[in-house]
């Protein structure tokens, strides 16, 4: 998938405009229309702390029937429920010191073992029986963790397994690239569009 960077600029403005509208209980302005905001793909919204990265929410989509322009703005607003920050929510104060990024997904690929996947390019989607998570690509090259090391994370801290369950039978990894918009400041500096 590629985008223009007026689109890349749009679908920021529009994740933007949902985290606002929904923190100031308004509704957020209706989509453009747009051929390339008309694709669909999966999506994921992500918040960090500007000075220390530390995550404020991560909230995606992993496939989806509908267009960016309508996906990107509902996975934004969901990245304020983000469960692992309930005790924490991001504040409209908080805004200025946060970054926001948005991740495209391509289609998943069935991978033909749990190490069959590109570490620092491909995010990862394991399911173990009934269970499924995933890792962005950012993950592996944030970390510098190893294959190994990702997959025992990936079923220790997001599918609540065994660290090892991804060696079981019942494994099954899939594979996605992505296209990364931002990150950049949640509020534009001076002299950069506004959203």
């Amino acid at each position: 998938m590629t985008l223009s960077p007026a689109s890349s600029r749009a679908l920021l403005d529009l994740a933007r405009q949902a985290i606002r509208a929904a923190l100031t209980d308004r509704l957020p302005p209706a989509p453009p229309d747009s051929t390339e905001l008309a694709q669909r793909a999966g999506c994921f919204v992500s918040l960090h702390e500007m000075t220390t990265h530390a995550l404020r929410g991560c909230v995606g989509q992993l496939q989806s029937d509908q267009p960016l322009a309508q996906l990107v703005p509902r996975v934004a607003e969901s990245c304020l429920r983000d469960p692992r920050f309930g005790h924490h929510r991001v504040t409209l104060h908080e805004l200025p010191e946060l970054q926001i990024e948005i991740t495209l997904l391509s289609p998943l690929r069935a991978a033909a073992s749990p190490l069959d996947f590109d570490l620092l390019n491909e995010g990862i989607v394991l399911r173990v029986d009934e269970i499924e998570g995933c890792f962005l690509p950012q993950v592996a090259r944030e970390t510098g963790w190893s294959k190994e090391q990702l997959l025992d994370r990936l079923c220790s801290e997001k599918l609540g397994l065994p660290a090892n369950a991804w060696r079981g039978p019942d494994a099954r990894l899939s594979a996605f690239t992505t296209l990364l918009i931002g990150p950049e400041p949640f509020e534009p500096r001076l002299g950069q569009p506004h959203g």
